[in-house]
């Protein structure tokens, strides 16, 4: 019954700003991680950032420290994904993700496997 839903996309002008949600429902407890990923057309999927649940603790790759930001709104449980001066190259369909794991210090080497349908983001120049 797990469900995560993605929301907030849509086009944008180069130097603007990102604000995605993601809508998590249906996880039986809080020892879960989520995921933001993304991918462009013609590349692979990117692993954005992660965090869990329940311990708050939040990874990300070297690649993506300094641009991405997240923060999980418990009450809400809702995960969100930030980022400012956006360029075209950020355009891509931006994917949430979820799996279970006790820990958030296993969450950056989860294999995840639950997700939402994505959500589309256009950067024009």
């Amino acid at each position: 019954q797990e469900q995560l839903v993605e929301s907030g996309g849509g086009s944008v002008e180069a130097g603007g700003s990102l604000r995605l949600s993601c809508a998590a429902s249906g996880f039986s407890s809080r020892r879960y991680c989520m995921g933001w990923f993304r991918q462009a057309v013609g590349q692979k999927r990117e692993l954005l950032a992660v965090s869990h649940a329940g311990d708050g603790k939040i990874w990300y790759p070297d690649a993506m420290k300094g641009q991405f930001g997240i923060s999980h709104d418990n009450a809400k449980n809702t995960l969100y994904l930030q980022k400012s001066g956006l360029t075209p190259a950020d355009t891509a369909t931006y994917i949430c993700a979820a799996g279970y794991s006790d820990y958030g210090a296993f969450c950056h080497a989860l294999k995840y496997n639950f997700w939402g349908q994505g959500t589309q983001v256009t950067v024009s120049s």
